[in-house]
């Protein structure tokens, strides 16, 4: 039958070698099936989706200009490697499984990080779920409608198909969502590749009409640069997927060279990407286009006009892939910590997956797709997202304060969590100017965890009650606590 949490399994004497073996066979437990290939494929599929695909738009639309848009990539990419790294030394020094969630509430302390998992639950994951799977909708109908654009009714509805069917993998299995992720992996290099090498083709044949006056100085708004920023490192934000330990072996080895080495390839495979665009397409042209990958291959390279969209839809559907992954883990530390419901730490009792961590963001998620607008959702969640990744550094600078006795074998320089860390609270403060409506609802988001806190996690909430409510969602769903620490 299914068992309450902390119930274990007795045995009447010490096990063999093989019985253990066995036993260990058939225990229920989340299962450590990701080896530094899926690790560097999770961080691939987190950082190429949507982003390179949907952010040329915003960046170049808050920067002004062709030159100033390249900029301002190639600045998200150096600020991205150093938050790589700060994130990388982060995993070396707290081996602790749970990622971002476990650095804030480890060098921070509880109320912080509380108060990230209240901002990812309801504004950052679901927000950014949302925005992935608009695209994916976007990708896969918009070669159907060409020239036209496609109705918004039929892409929130194929969006929200999209998001279910990963959903309902990583409900089925870990193993075949994180091989689905290698494999998807491969298709956001191959669609970028013909991307790149049709626009590398064409700039060295002469076609650089679009580079003149590239920097139009009268066309730059400084108030606009922040949501530039938060466009450009949409796109980057698999910084953060660090939190993919709760399921990686030998944590301490694996994480900084997957994150540094995944960080390197796609900074350059952006960079070239967006040169790519503006080979081909003019500053109106990128503005003007609901899909411009599309808008590039049809001026590009018409013969491939029905397979890079499908591409770039898939690429968005490893990125929703990996977001519900590695979300699903960050619940289920965060429950197993006493911050979150003991029931978002059990596993199915056959599928051995985190089931109730997968379906908790079903709502959301929904209804941000059904009235929402990718630019507006990407302003709205940007905020939380980067106000956290900079408290995680600031955190990181705290920690070594603290324990400058600790041996990590993986240290950065002290100016790079610095500058990081004052460059995103910096970019979140003028986020207020520049559009104050979303950025305050993301406030305003934030700042209501604080008396969640304070009524029902710090003064623990009845125990009677949760028992009752947890044993009755065990059975619906049918799942236990694990019978093996993974942690």
């Amino acid at each position: 039958g299914l068992r309450e949490a902390g119930e274990t399994r007795r045995t009447g004497s010490r096990p063999t070698s093989m019985g253990k073996d066995k036993k260990e066979e058939e225990a229920i437990f989340l299962r450590k099936k990701i080896t530094l290939l899926r690790a560097f494929s999770l961080l691939i599929g987190s950082m190429v989706g949507s982003g390179i695909f949907i952010s040329p738009k915003g960046v170049l639309k808050n920067s002004g200009s062709v030159g100033f848009s390249l900029v301002v990539w190639f600045a998200c990419g150096l600020l991205s490697m150093f938050g790589a790294l700060c994130y990388a030394e982060l995993g070396t020094r707290i081996t602790k499984s749970g990622g971002h969630y476990i650095y804030i509430l480890e060098t921070l302390g509880p109320l912080p990080s509380f108060l990230f998992l209240w901002a990812e639950f309801f504004a950052i994951r679901p927000a950014n779920s949302a925005v992935v799977s608009l695209a994916f909708g976007r990708y896969m109908l918009e070669p159907f409608f060409a020239p036209c654009t496609a109705p918004v009714p039929a892409v929130k509805l194929v969006s929200l198909l999209g998001y279910y069917m990963v959903l309902t993998l990583n409900s089925w299995s870990v193993t075949w969502s994180a091989r689905l992720q290698t494999a998807l992996s491969i298709v956001k290099l191959l669609a970028l590749a013909l991307i790149i090498v049709p626009g590398m083709m064409l700039l060295a044949q002469g076609h650089t009409k679009n580079f003149q006056d590239a920097f139009d100085r009268q066309s730059l708004v400084l108030d606009k640069l922040p949501l530039a920023f938060y466009a450009g490192m949409f796109a980057y934000s698999g910084i953060t997927s660090c939190s993919l330990s709760v399921s990686l072996p030998l944590s301490c080895r694996n994480i900084p060279l997957a994150v540094i080495v995944s960080v390197i390839t796609v900074i350059v495979g952006y960079m070239l990407t967006n040169i790519s665009y503006y080979t081909v397409l003019g500053m109106q042209d990128v503005l003007a286009s609901p899909a411009v990958a599309v808008s590039f291959v049809q001026r590009a390279f018409k013969s491939l006009i029905s397979v890079v969209p499908v591409l770039v839809a898939l690429s968005c559907f490893g990125t929703m892939n990996g977001g519900i992954f590695t979300f699903s883990r960050t619940l289920f530390v965060a429950s197993r910590e006493g911050q979150w419901p003991p029931l978002f730490s059990m596993i199915h009792i056959r599928r051995h997956t985190p089931l109730p961590a997968v379906m908790l963001m079903f709502p959301l998620v929904t209804a941000m797709v059904c009235i929402g607008d990718i630019y507006h959702l990407m302003n709205f969640f940007s905020f939380s997202r980067w106000l956290f990744i900079g408290l995680a550094t600031l955190g990181l600078i705290v920690h070594r304060h603290r324990h400058p006795e600790l041996h990590s074998p993986f240290k950065v320089p002290l100016f790079i969590p610095i500058s990081f860390t004052i460059i995103c609270l910096f970019t979140v403060a003028m986020s207020f100017y520049s559009d104050p409506v979303n950025i305050s609802i993301g406030c305003t988001m934030v700042l209501s965890g604080f008396p969640v806190y304070y009524l029902i996690i710090h003064r623990q909430m009845s125990k009677r009650c949760r028992n009752y409510l947890t044993r009755k969602l065990q059975v619906l769903l049918e799942v236990v606590q694990q019978e093996i620490k993974t942690y």
